[in-house]
């Protein structure tokens, strides 16, 4: 019995017309049983302690394309390690101070 793989698609990329880059240091998840909700936004400190998150952009995946989603995000932040070295989720600079 012989076994081939079917040939690879030929993928396109394009950009609609209302294609837009933003930048997010905030993500926020929500899961169901359907899909998984990503809500983005910007968090600003105003103060020592207050913090406001404007969330601009929420997008829904299917499980399946979350699973992807991580799956291509480990790869990335490996490969990011392993050039520039690790990342570090604590403040850079907790002692410093919002004037």
């Amino acid at each position: 019995m012989n076994l081939t793989q079917p040939p690879q698609p030929n993928i396109q990329l394009a950009k609609r017309t209302d294609y837009r880059e933003s930048y997010s240091n905030s993500v926020q998840v929500r899961v169901n049983l359907w899909d998984f909700f990503l809500m983005f936004g910007i968090v600003e400190q105003t103060a020592p302690d207050q913090v406001s998150i404007e969330n601009f952009q929420g997008i829904y995946l299917s499980p399946q394309q979350a699973k992807a989603l991580m799956n291509v995000l480990q790869q990335n932040v490996s490969q990011y390690e392993s050039t520039f070295g690790e990342i570090k989720l604590e403040p850079q600079n907790p002692d410093s101070t919002i004037q």
